[in-house]
């Protein structure tokens, strides 16, 4: 069973996804920088803070995959996921 439903996490809503043949779950990483920041935009936030930390930058592009999940309007898109191992 693949699970896509939401997590909460003090009232913000966070994307999530099950990959069953890794057993993992995956979080939308927008979505936990908006939740973390507070921020309006978190897109722009996120895109900021990895161009003023490069050594970050380079960990999210190698480490956090992009996973197919459902936008607000209902569309797939792919976003950048990181799963909850510390590796």
């Amino acid at each position: 069973m693949t699970d896509k439903t939401l997590a909460v996490f003090e009232n913000y809503k966070i994307r999530r996804y099950y990959d069953e043949k890794t057993e993992t779950w995956y979080f939308s990483v927008v979505d936990v920088v908006e939740a973390l920041s507070g921020s309006i935009n978190p897109t722009d936030y996120l895109k900021k803070l990895r161009k003023r930390d490069i050594e970050l930058g380079d960990y999210l592009g190698t480490n956090c995959p992009q996973v197919e999940m459902v936008t607000e309007t209902g569309k797939k898109r792919n976003q950048q996921a990181a799963g909850t191992s510390s590796g």
